[in-house]
């Protein structure tokens, strides 16, 4: 898991390693001006914004490392006689002391009409008010409309200039980089659309602190090796899946649904139908039992997935459970959110029908705001969509995927989805809640990267099946399993 702090996580973690270890701010903005540097080809001559804060600090502690490697080395501000203050004061003096001095102008085109390079950003960053105004806000325009010639590319010190660290949202013009150099930890706007797409490529540069962040929010990353059993492991051994799914002229998203466990390592898939498409199903996944529904869970199985394809109940079971949320009635959200070992799959507008409330807006900002409000119980959500959302199992913080792409936005792709959590959760077999949402995550994440390794689509969503063998191969090949 990758933390995504906010400005204030961020500043709490500087101000201990200060306070509490004794170690300089300046020293910390040191490690930051290196990192940062290496990042900038040694050839390239730099055009170095300085904003009138701490980042403007970094800023120039760039400018001021990059001269003594000989670099050719412009610093302009936004004001022609800036006044420094604190940790920027002291790099001011130092970058002065080496001869270095200040450019400033009212028209930013013109300043880089011509330039070749890097610019580097460090106007503002986690002290970010916005949105910008005056110089400020001319040079982001500037840059932005210069970005497309290609003439000079964009350093971002830790943040571009004009997004707000703790969100994904963009609340005005911002710079457009092609690299951020992002310090100590990443910032919200580096893990959310649409504020990533303006970070370019980001690496985060390590800087002295003598504790790991508590977040509130985490990016997921590619799981570990996790099918159970070794060499003489049995399908016993990897879960039994029951799945209630199909009716008439909806046997697709059963057929999908036993796909998605299959391909996700389930020892055993039994499809529970409609009786009316049982042929239909089992005619297309022979790896799967296909039964009848007869009102009953048959013994053995470990979880039962409920809902693709038009089953609009959920049968009567005490084991865990997996919802797709078309099967759930209106202001049930709660209910199922309060019963342990549960996950259910909302999109948006399912959601809206399940918590009620206004419906969801586009802004990743409301939606991890009403999907941590909605996830306060024992049961798991799992909010799909751009950017999918994990919350709940009794467990503090959000898991935000950074996988996946508009091709999935197609019929389909949440069934498949639905199968794979419920063999990753079978496999898992735990009771803790913890664990439970970890397996849930697993197979969010290797559903989005199978569709990023389909490309952008459009796609079939039986065609995430392959790629994602594929990548389970990888996994579990790494590490001595395969």
């Amino acid at each position: 898991m990758i933390p995504l702090l906010t400005a204030q996580e961020m500043r709490d973690l500087e101000d201990h390693a200060i306070a509490a270890w004794g170690i300089p701010s300046l020293l910390l903005q040191e490690h930051a001006a290196l990192g940062a540097l290496a990042l900038l080809p040694e050839a390239e001559p730099l055009l170095v914004l300085a904003g009138p804060g701490n980042n403007g600090g970094d800023a120039l502690a760039l400018a001021r490392l990059a001269r003594l490697q000989g670099r050719a080395v412009a610093v302009w501000t936004l004001a022609p006689e800036p006044a420094w203050k604190g940790d920027a004061a002291v790099q001011a003096r130092l970058w002065e002391g080496l001869g270095g001095g200040y450019h400033c102008t009212p028209e930013p085109r013109e300043a880089l009409a011509g330039f070749r390079g890097w610019v580097v950003d460090g106007l503002f960053g986690l002290g970010t008010r916005l949105p910008l105004a005056g110089l400020a806000a001319g040079w982001v325009a500037a840059l932005a409309e210069a970005a497309p010639c290609g003439r000079f590319q964009v350093l971002a010190l830790d943040l571009p200039s004009g997004l707000d660290p703790g969100s994904g949202d963009l609340a005005g013009p911002a710079v457009p980089a092609q690299r951020t150099a992002a310090f100590g930890h990443l910032k919200i706007c580096h893990g959310l659309r649409p504020a990533r797409e303006l970070c370019g490529a980001i690496t985060r540069i390590p800087i002295p602190l003598d504790r790991p962040p508590a977040a509130d929010l985490w990016q997921l990353e590619r799981p570990g090796p996790f099918l159970p059993g070794g060499w003489d492991a049995h399908k016993g051994d990897r879960g039994h899946v029951g799945i209630r799914a199909g009716s008439p002229g909806m046997a697709g998203a059963a057929v999908l649904a036993a796909l998605g466990a299959l391909r996700m390592g389930a020892g055993l898939v039994t499809v529970l139908t409609s009786p009316e498409v049982r042929a239909e199903v089992a005619a297309q996944v022979p790896e799967a039992m296909v039964r009848a529904w007869d009102g009953a869970v048959p013994e053995g199985v470990d979880l039962l997935l409920a809902g693709p394809g038009g089953v609009a109940e959920v049968p009567e079971w005490s084991g865990p459970l997996v919802l797709d949320a078309s099967a759930l009635r209106p202001g049930e959200g709660d209910r199922w959110m309060a019963r342990p070992g549960t996950v259910i799959t909302p999109h948006p507008g399912e959601f809206h029908r399940l918590f009620g409330g206004a419906r969801l807006t586009s802004g990743c900002g409301d939606r991890l705001a009403r999907a941590r409000a909605a996830a306060s119980g024992p049961g798991i959500l799992v909010l799909k969509g751009a950017q999918t959302l994990i919350a709940g199992g009794g467990a503090a913080g959000t898991w935000v995927n950074p996988t996946g792409h508009r091709g999935l936005a197609t019929g389909g792709a949440g069934d498949f989805l639905a199968g794979m959590v419920a063999a990753r959760a079978a496999q898992a077999a735990t009771a803790d809640p913890l664990g439970l949402r970890r397996a849930v995550a697993d197979a969010v994440w290797l559903h989005g990267a199978a569709a990023d390794r389909l490309g952008p689509g459009p796609l079939l969503i039986r065609e995430l099946g392959p790629a994602l063998a594929a990548l389970l191969r990888e996994i579990h090949g790494e590490a001595g399993h395969g």
